[in-house]
């Protein structure tokens, strides 16, 4: 993957990282291969990434007219921007971010003029004070409560253990696989980071070591599972063991409940408002904003939190883009969520913690294997995240966005940016409520072609189908209500 020059370049100057912080280095394990054997388990419900150890055995069986500096790609004064949203496509508008601290201008409606600072390059992310008044923070607030908000996120099944069985990958194939520095053992580290590829529970150095104890699948104690070690675990005894532990909702990856608030048309005026001055905000083709996912609103109580996470997937040729899939009927074998903007609004002051942690944002380079170093688990929001490069705080109506991918070097949806890392702090005090909206747009710029047209078509035959259309399937009761 081409990636950015490093941190040190430019007008920024060098940069420190945090006193113990290894710089980060890329990896030159081959993604795509691994990408498509970790979704073979995602699809097949490992919804409880348990231990790796477990995982593994388990698998043997934006609108023109924005004031400001010049988008990229906007072209210069006169010259002509990207068209609407389906036929005349040509590229898509990125502002600017200079430097770190760089502070530009914009008028997102009514004549009201934000400022918006560049609090990273890498990922290009930046922070705008006051985008929602107190007023629109409450209101999507009582509109959520009033919706009803469920889990984020439910305590692992035992749904996958029949499929785990039918995927024949020899054990020591996947023990390569698994083995990203090759030196034919099995570290805590390379366990742990497959952690972030589920939804179930999040494992610690310590959790690993009392399983491996409980199995006896360590007999030295040292943390390290040889090739032979490996082949000689039992599945059977990794299962009566976590069937018998109690898994509590601080333990898994999220802590939070949420729910989804219809932005397109007949929506409640404040939620149309705030999609129009997102389109401004991004310059992006209104016609991409409308056709993106409804605003997901979340509540985090005390003692919640989200483990560092990426919101979008890799670019390969066996994924297809959730939004595009509805429309272009292709076969790939894997779905993922290309939220090529993110859009974060705090909507309260939280008295303790919660803060948006991006761990690795402008570190020189980057390494999925250093993010843990002696039991220092950067990923890990609830212990770890004053250890981070960077964390936003909390303030009632400030709202922050940021680019998921690269640019192509061609107007268009580059590859994921992995910088993006981002998470949400340990709530330690209070109620943290934050609202997000997500751009969707097809790295495949043909797809998102058809998917513009076709949703216009459809739109000009039935206004009222073309929300089926809009919207995932997950979110098909969200006009009920609202």
């Amino acid at each position: 993957m081409e990636l950015p020059g490093e941190a040190g370049e430019g007008p920024r100057g060098p940069q420190e990282l945090p006193p113990g912080r290894p710089g980060l280095q890329k990896s030159s394990v081959c993604s795509r291969s691994y990408f498509v054997v970790v979704m073979v388990f995602v699809h097949l419900y490992i919804i409880n990434v348990i231990a790796l150890l477990l995982y593994v055995h388990y698998s043997n069986g934006g609108e023109p007219g924005a004031r400001g500096a010049p988008a990229e790609g906007a072209g210069a004064p006169g010259q002509s921007r990207p068209e609407g949203a389906h036929g005349g496509l040509s590229s898509l508008p990125r502002l600017e971010g200079i430097k770190v601290g760089y502070k530009q201008k914009l008028e997102l409606g009514q004549h009201r003029i934000h400022e918006i600072e560049t609090l990273s390059l890498k990922p290009l992310l930046f922070e705008i004070p006051n985008f929602l008044s107190d007023e629109e923070c409450k209101l999507l607030i009582h509109l959520a409560q009033l919706k009803g908000l469920q889990k984020s996120q439910i305590l692992p099944t035992d749904e996958y253990e029949e499929a785990m069985e039918k995927i024949e990958i020899s054990q020591a194939d996947i023990f390569n696989l698994l083995d990203h520095n090759q030196d034919g053992q099995l570290q805590l580290k390379e366990v742990l980071t497959h952690t972030r590829l589920g939804n179930g529970r999040w494992m610690t150095p310590e959790n690993i070591r009392e399983m491996y104890a409980a199995v006896k699948a360590d007999p030295d104690g040292d943390g390290v599972l040889s090739l032979e070690e490996f082949k000689q675990l039992n599945i059977k005894d990794f299962h009566k063991y976590i069937g018998g532990q109690e898994v509590k909702m601080s333990e898994l990856v999220r802590n939070s409940q949420h729910t989804w608030l219809y932005q397109g048309e007949g929506a409640h005026q404040v939620l149309r408002t705030i999609r129009q001055r997102i389109i401004k905000l991004t310059r992006l083709p209104p016609a991409i904003v409308e056709n993106s996912e409804p605003m997901q609103v979340v509540r985090y109580d005390q003692g919640g939190h989200y483990h560092a996470h990426m919101d979008s997937g890799p670019v390969f040729p066996e994924t297809s883009c959730s939004h595009t899939k509805l429309v272009t009927n292709e076969t790939a074998p894997f779905e993922t969520s290309c939220r090529y903007v993110t859009v974060l609004f705090y909507l309260n002051n939280v008295t303790g913690g919660g803060e948006t942690t991006f761990p690795i944002a402008d570190n020189r380079t980057y390494e999925e294997m250093s993010l843990i170093q002696n039991d220092v688990d950067l990923r890990d929001t609830r212990k770890h995240c004053d250890k981070g490069n960077l964390r936003v705080k909390p303030r009632q109506g400030t709202a922050v966005f940021w680019y998921n991918y690269l640019s192509n070097g061609k107007g268009w949806v580059g590859e994921l940016d992995e910088y993006s890392l981002h998470g949400g702090c340990l709530v330690t005090q209070g109620v943290k409520w934050i609202a997000n909206n997500w751009i969707n747009v097809d790295p495949n710029k043909v797809r998102q072609i058809r998917f513009q047209q076709e949703m216009a078509l459809y739109g000009k035959e039935d206004a009222d189908a073309q929300s089926e259309w809009t919207l995932d399937k997950s979110y098909k009761d969200v006009h009920l209500d609202l």
